[in-house]
């Protein structure tokens, strides 16, 4: 407990779907969590929109929920972090007021200015500093995309925010982004700060005033201010801390790092996120000019990332094709109980029958090669395949993007800490060690969002003298046993993975063709 007797830190993760407030003990130990819904809206052109006004609303609501399931909440928070949905442009004008809805990470508009800009020299030198490829998801192009085209919302607009950013803007009065996003966006991993020319390369030297400060909250916080008090049900002056980006704080509550031991830190969520800890002085940038560097709140230590756009996603759109087709004859099933049947029909099916790309989502793919018109596909359907199969196909074929992904980024890890819902399933579990081909340990850290953000936020008020500390209480408890892949699937997965790689290299032609004919087709 601290001096003040405050014995409670908030972690607030701010997604695309759900808001949550998660309440640990100063140790690590989660209290309670309350969430809501947060809502988006997309359509046809690419666009994903979502209300600044609403996701505070939402994040205001958690926060009171909170409050109704811990007795005295607001005197006993010692403080509180914010991270939340990475990319996207959430841009605020005259009294901090949206100028307009915000583009999300899933918004594909600006997939023409993407091929524009990395078609220039000057994205060489911009990914050297930035270690990070261009894609429709960042903050950067689709500010470049506005100021060719909608830049009336940029001449309105004070400051360009993130989702976290908007959310401490209005927790404490302050605009701010933080060293991660700063980074990977407009600077570099090394300076951990802006850099004009990176700035330049994206034709938005004339819109640099809307960058805001940089706020490093493992060193800095802000107070929570009278306002967002009465909103919240919290204590004015409680110290604020602004995490880094939603992938960053999940990667360090799950493991991605433990003193003396990087990592791999695979996140099987809606999307797939695969990353590994790293010094920067050792980071592996490809010839493609894909992925992510992200800087981690452990001095000198980075995340060298690699994204799918669709992971879970994939085992969705296929458990929903089913449930579909079975409530079509009368038999109603949900969703927890297709989900409930996976592990059957793993174990009822054979490994390596059938190649799967699992590119679902509508917005493409950016790990580890940026196409807005990549696709989902099966290769080697037979007429004795079953549903079992194909769900089979979809899993392996999550294991094999993720390890297109590790080897995109040098050596396999030794070992790859696994996080999200999907983990849960030991056969699944089992399928993505014999893909990545390494060792996997779960991590049990039920939100591991919050709780990275919560740890910053726990070295800021000096609870821990450095994060290391931190990491032995929060961390390191909640990491499971060692699974060792199969020898035997291993060997058949590593023998089929030469021509998953072959298809999907071969496929954009393909992914081209079907485009035009869909834009001719007004679809």
């Amino acid at each position: 407990m601290s001096a003040s007797g405050a014995d409670i830190l908030i972690g607030i993760d701010a997604g695309t779907s759900v808001i949550k407030s998660v309440a640990f003990s100063l140790g690590g130990q989660q209290i309670a969590m309350a969430s809501v819904p947060n809502v988006y809206h997309s359509d046809a052109s690419g666009a994903a929109s979502q209300s600044l006004a609403d996701t505070w609303a939402g994040c205001a609501q958690t926060l009171r929920d909170l409050g109704e399931k811990i007795e005295n909440l607001g005197a006993r928070v010692a403080a509180i972090a914010v991270t939340g949905q990475g990319d996207g442009t959430w841009l605020v004008g005259a009294g901090g007021k949206p100028v307009t809805d915000a583009w999300l990470w899933l918004d594909a508009r600006a997939a023409k200015t993407v091929d524009r800009l990395r078609a220039s020299a000057a994205d060489i030198s911009r990914f050297a500093k930035t270690g990070t490829g261009l894609n429709t998801c960042q903050m950067g192009t689709q500010m470049a995309h506005m100021d060719q085209h909608h830049p009336e919302w940029l001449d309105a607009a004070e400051v360009s925010l993130h989702c976290k950013d908007w959310l401490y803007l209005q927790l404490t009065g302050i605009r701010a982004s933080d060293p991660s996003e700063t980074s990977f966006t407009f600077g570099s991993y090394k300076s951990r700060g802006y850099e004009a020319d990176v700035i330049a390369a994206l034709g938005l030297t004339h819109r640099a005033h809307l960058l805001p400060p940089v706020v490093d909250g493992v060193r800095q916080t802000h107070p929570l201010s009278a306002d967002a008090a009465s909103q919240t049900g919290l204590r004015a002056g409680t110290p604020v801390s602004l995490g880094y980006v939603d992938v960053v704080c999940t990667a360090l509550g799950a493991g991605i790092y433990t003193p003396n031991a990087p990592s791999g830190c695979t996140i099987l969520g809606s999307t797939g996120m695969h990353m590994r800890a790293t010094a920067e002085a050792d980071v592996v940038l490809n010839e493609g000019r894909t992925g992510y560097v992200m800087v981690l709140p452990v001095s000198g230590m980075v995340a060298q990332i690699q994204s799918n756009m669709a992971a879970t996603l994939n085992i969705d759109w296929a458990l929903k094709l089913g449930a579909k087709l079975m409530a079509e004859f009368g038999h109603e099933v949900s969703h927890k109980e297709m989900v409930a049947r996976i592990d059957d029909w793993l174990s009822a099916t054979r490994a390596g029958q059938i190649l799967y790309h699992p590119y679902i989502s509508e917005a493409g793919e950016r790990g580890p090669f940026v196409d807005a018109r990549a696709r989902a596909a099966f290769t080697g359907l037979a007429s004795n395949h079953s549903f079992a199969d194909l769900i089979r196909a979809v899993i392996e074929g999550l294991g094999y993007s993720a390890r297109d992904c590790y080897s995109t980024m040098g050596a396999v890890p030794d070992e790859v800490r696994l996080t999200g819902g999907a983990a849960r399933s030991g056969a699944l579990r089992k399928i993505m060690a014999a893909a990545i081909g390494t060792k996997l340990r779960s991590s049990t850290r039920e939100e591991a969002g919050a709780a990275g953000a919560a740890m910053m936020a726990a070295c800021a008020i000096g609870v821990y003298p450095d994060m290391d500390a931190c990491l032995r209480d929060w961390v390191e408890p909640a990491l499971g046993p060692i699974e060792a892949p199969d020898a035997a699937l291993t060997a058949r997965y590593s023998a089929l993975f030469p021509s998953y790689r072959a298809l999907r290299e071969a496929a954009p032609v393909a992914w081209a063709a079907l485009s035009e004919t869909q834009s001719q087709q007004g679809e």
